[in-house]
């Protein structure tokens, strides 16, 4: 650039860090939100407060789609501006603003219900509601209604057993790629150890032909945790 000028992006990557960090403050409530609504229907199945927390969830889906719009839209100007590299410097607030206001423009009601969260969120609100014999007081999405039949089962049906330890599990996670479900920590060894080995981990599940779990396929099952935590209170012998 002329005269030497060099625009420094140190406060816009500082700005950009606080962002993501905004963004696990929302994840952190969509966690807690769900396991609310978990509560809920485990102790008292009021459909009208645990429907309250599906539009809480929605609520968070938004800001976390706005946020990601805006993340992007920074990291786009600066991109932008690295590659043109132009001599004067040019005004990165109304940058910002037209790409984020393009990326908003786009918005439809349907993504918020493709947030992971959310559709996680649903999938362990259907089988707490299964396991105890109640009905969804709304209709479930369509991604809802391809979850795998072999985990959407009652509580006497549920295999709590993990197919690594071959023992039941205590932090049961599911693959959400696959649907099985494993012992967190057993799971999470084999991954690391095929990773040292450089090569993928198979779903330990026979008959599985999932052939790459990943750690990010992995969710909590806090459903299946609380059925397992329910059946071993009614099976554990009275002082």
């Amino acid at each position: 650039m002329p005269g030497g000028s060099v625009i420094s992006f140190n406060c816009v990557d500082s700005s950009l860090s606080s962002l993501k960090n905004c963004q696990s403050y929302i994840n952190t409530g969509m966690d807690i939100a769900t396991n609310v609504a978990l509560d809920l229907v485990e102790n008292c199945n009021d459909v009208e407060e645990v429907n309250s927390m599906e539009s809480v969830m929605l609520e968070y889906a938004a800001m976390d789609r706005e946020l990601n719009h805006y993340m992007q839209a920074v990291e786009a100007t600066v991109h932008q501006i690295k590659q043109d590299k132009p001599e004067n410097i040019p005004d990165l607030k109304d940058l910002v603003k037209k790409k984020f206001t393009a990326l908003e423009s786009k918005n439809d009601d349907s993504d918020l219900q493709r947030n992971e969260k959310y559709i996680h969120f649903m999938e362990q609100l259907k089988r707490m509601r299964k396991q105890f014999g109640l009905q969804s007081g709304t209709d479930a999405n369509e991604s809802i209604e391809q979850i795998d039949e072999d985990i959407a089962v009652t509580q006497s049906q549920m295999n709590f057993t993990c197919p690594i330890t071959q023992v039941e599990m205590q932090k049961p996670v599911r693959n959400k790629v696959c649907g099985h479900t494993y012992e967190e920590e057993a799971i999470l060894k084999i991954i690391q150890r095929r990773e040292q080995q450089k090569k993928k981990a198979c779903c330990p599940k026979i008959g599985c032909s999932h052939l790459d779990v990943k750690r990010s396929d992995l969710v909590p099952d806090e459903a299946l945790k609380r059925a397992i935590d329910s059946q071993n209170k009614q099976t554990r012998p009275m002082p």
